[in-house]
Order: structure tokens, then C-alpha cells, then sequence
């Protein structure tokens, strides 16, 4: 099984760019369709950007041009890169993968059995 490590959230001013990290370590990324997701309190659980298994990917148009989903085989890690930053992108951010070879990785949590335990994002006015 693939266990995943998130990090690199932080609070930072809107407008700002941050860079998150999952750190991926029982299997190689590459094989896998992964995913980003973000929780905040009180909200349910929503996809924010995915890649599949060939390198397709996917965002939710809340943050498409803004968001940037890679993945870095030589550290075995999933990227997600964030610019113009807004307050409603305050959440905590999970990282999830699936052995299902997706070529359009799904936005849907249900869709992915391993799961990182999250890093949290703040994004101030």
C-alpha cells in the first residue's frame, strides 16, 4: 500500500502563491491516478485537482488558471501548485491516490483508497 505525507501549508496573504507536497512512499506515483482534495469546517470534502495515469489532468473550475497539478517522479511526489490565492481556498488540502488507471483522473473522493492526513491552507484578506 502507498502511504501519503502531505505538506507545505501555510497561511499566506490573497494574491500570494504557495506550493503543497505529497510525499508518496510504499509505491511509485507514477503508477498511480492521485488527487487533490480540500476540506474546509463545516463543508463537505470537494475535488480540487487530479492527474491521471498517463498525465491527463483535471480542475475544478473554482481554480482552473490558477492551480497547477504535476507530478515529480524523482522525489515521488505529487505536486500542486497555487497562485492568486483567495480566501475562499482556506481549507485543509488532502492528497489521495488510486491503483485504478484513470485517463481522467475522477473529482470525486469516493473514486480514491489512499489517503494522506492533510495540510492546512490559509489564505487572509
Amino acid at each position: 500500500q502507498v502511504q501519503l505525507v502531505e505538506s507545505g501549508g501555510e497561511s499566506v496573504q490573497a494574491g500570494g502563491s504557495l506550493g503543497l507536497s505529497c510525499a508518496a512512499s510504499g509505491g511509485t506515483i507514477s503508477s498511480y491516478s492521485m488527487g487533490w482534495f480540500r476540506q474546509a469546517p463545516g463543508k463537505e470534502r470537494e475535488g480540487v485537482a487530479g492527474i491521471g495515469t498517463f498525465g491527463r489532468t483535471m480542475y475544478a473550475d473554482s481554480v482552473k488558471g490558477r492551480f497547477t497539478v504535476s507530478r515529480d517522479n524523482t522525489k515521488n511526489t505529487l505536486v500542486l501548485q497555487m497562485n492568486s490565492l483567495k480566501p475562499e481556498d482556506t481549507a485543509m488540502y488532502f492528497c489521495a491516490a488510486t491503483q485504478t488507471r484513470w485517463l481522467l483522473p475522477p473529482m470525486n473522493p469516493s473514486e480514491y483508497n489512499y489517503w494522506g492526513q492533510g495540510t492546512q491552507v490559509t489564505v487572509s484578506s
